[in-house]
């Protein structure tokens, strides 16, 4: 109960209050507007937060995050557009259901599935994590250097049909993270004599580029698209209690959510894939998915809302990144010294608290607020593509000046937004590049301590948790390599 008061009381300060506002309320806007997303806003951001407190910083990107997938269903449903990559599903079903003249229905059902999935993940995770707490001691060095090896292992696999390709783009950035002075003996690594390469290349400059410039660039050379979106008549409030009545549909999406959230390198498309393949299956109604089922639009909404606060666990419990955005939060930890870990749930379970509490409040926010201005925000659909442009380029690059007033960052910020841009074009993967770059200095510092106990390979999982995490790896590589042996020869006989 004292640390329940001590966690609130955090919340209740002047500037995590407003952090927590802007955050949820923003994270609506920022993912109504098609081309934008929280990658590109937490990108921006990012400089900013290393001057507030942790829980200050923490709780704004969080708010961003966690409320940006309300607003990307926005688009997804009017205009057949998602306002975020994840919200790619909600189409299947969200804009035949607007076609019907259901466009307020099936707002409302997202609205009340996103919110439910958020907040069952989060009651999931406060019950978690006594249990985390007891486990989180057991992770050594060898335990998290194999954790983050599994977690770059699932990054591959994940992107079926392009394993090879994000293979290699994981392996780039690992190798971008090793350039310059290296920690432990001060070499220069990569450097070539350039002094401007001694110090390495930041990891807020690659994601700003790969994120926010490459997308910047991308709507500069696109032309504008004129969208309107249908009026919204009637109450959204009413889609909430439809939602209650499908709990056969939103406690297994959310379970999804919660269980891909945790496992590194997975995230909110798997959840989905799961969560909505099994409600097709056990609705009773699977010949009306992707046609405008309400039961496909449920599914969806409530997987990918459920994912943001089980991310949050293989970050703070073992200070391993799932996907981009946890990863660019994990460099707020470090900033303020703060280093996410066993540590951190032994020694400051109130911080941790003060977070789930800031998730739970920025679901309730974000709810209100589209039950409220869901009418006005329609209209952000129609902001021209050149103008975001234009705005994400000059907030983008002011961010990376920002960092260590360097005009060499901007140069290398604008070389990797001309990379980002060709990844894009040719349908390649870009959250490979940040996960090797920073799961690749996880893995180096982990490696290098644990060589100080190390003798045999065999010692280096002697452990049992290290074993589990060793048989994981082995059972992904296994199952990865059958699936591939499987399916080539069924397409030798199709041709």
């Amino acid at each position: 109960m004292e640390l329940l008061l001590t966690s609130l009381s955090a919340l209740a300060r002047i500037d995590v209050a407003i952090a927590l506002l802007i955050g949820s309320i923003g994270g609506v806007v920022i993912g109504a507007i098609p081309g934008v997303g929280p990658a590109i806003a937490i990108a921006i951001l990012l400089p900013a937060t290393f001057a507030m407190e942790p829980i200050v910083g923490l709780t704004l990107l969080l708010g961003v995050y966690g409320s940006s997938m309300y607003g990307g269903a926005i688009p997804a449903i009017l205009v057949n557009t998602p306002g975020t990559a994840v919200n790619a599903l909600t189409t299947y079903d969200g804009f035949p259901m607007t076609k019907r003249g259901e466009a307020t229905r099936a707002l409302s059902l997202a609205f009340g599935a996103s919110f439910c999935g958020a907040i069952i993940s989060i009651i999931a995770l406060i019950c978690l994590s006594p249990v985390l707490a007891a486990v989180a001691p057991m992770f050594g060095s060898r335990e998290i250097f194999l954790a983050a090896l599994l977690g770059m292992v699932l990054v591959v696999v994940t992107h079926r049909g392009q394993a090879l390709a994000a293979g290699a783009l994981l392996c780039l950035g690992i190798f971008i993270n090793t350039i310059g002075l290296e920690s432990i003996r001060y070499t220069q690594r990569f450097t070539f004599e350039q002094a401007w390469l001694a110090s390495g290349i930041d990891l807020i400059v690659v994601v700003l580029g790969l994120f926010a410039l490459s997308q910047a660039f991308l709507l500069l050379v696109g032309e504008d698209e004129d969208n309107k979106p249908p009026a919204i008549v009637g109450r959204l409030f009413d889609g909430f209690k439809e939602v209650l009545r499908m709990p056969k549909i939103v406690l297994p999406s959310a379970s999804f959510g919660v269980v891909m959230g945790m496992i590194p390198g997975v995230g909110e498309f798997l959840a989905q894939f799961f969560s909505y393949s099994l409600a097709r299956k056990t609705s009773g109604n699977g010949e009306k998915f992707g046609k405008g089922a309400p039961e496909g639009l449920v599914a969806s909404e409530a997987a990918n809302n459920a994912v943001p606060a089980a991310a949050m666990i293989p970050l703070l419990a073992l200070g391993i990144p799932g996907e981009a955005l946890t990863a660019m939060m994990l460099s707020v930890f470090y900033v303020h010294n703060v280093i996410p870990g066993p540590q951190l749930f032994a020694n400051e379970f109130d911080f941790i608290l003060s977070l789930y509490l800031a998730l739970i409040a920025l679901n309730v926010l974000a709810f209100a607020f589209l039950l409220g201005a869901t009418r006005w925000l329609t209209h952000v659909v129609r902001i021209p593509n050149r103008f975001l442009g234009m705005v994400i380029l000059v907030l983008s690059f002011v961010g990376v000046y920002s960092l260590r007033n360097s005009i060499i960052d901007c140069a290398i910020a604008a070389a990797f937004g001309m990379f980002g841009l060709m990844l894009k074009c040719l349908k390649l993967p870009i959250v490979p590049i940040i996960l090797g770059m920073v799961l690749g200095g996880i893995m180096e510092v982990k490696f290098r301590t644990s060589m100080a106990r190390v003798e045999t390979a065999w010692d280096f999982i002697e452990r049992p948790v290290a074993q589990v995490i060793f048989g994981l790896i082995i059972i992904v590589l296994g199952a990865h390599i059958f699936s591939l042996l499987r399916t080539k020869p069924s397409k030798g006989t199709a041709k």
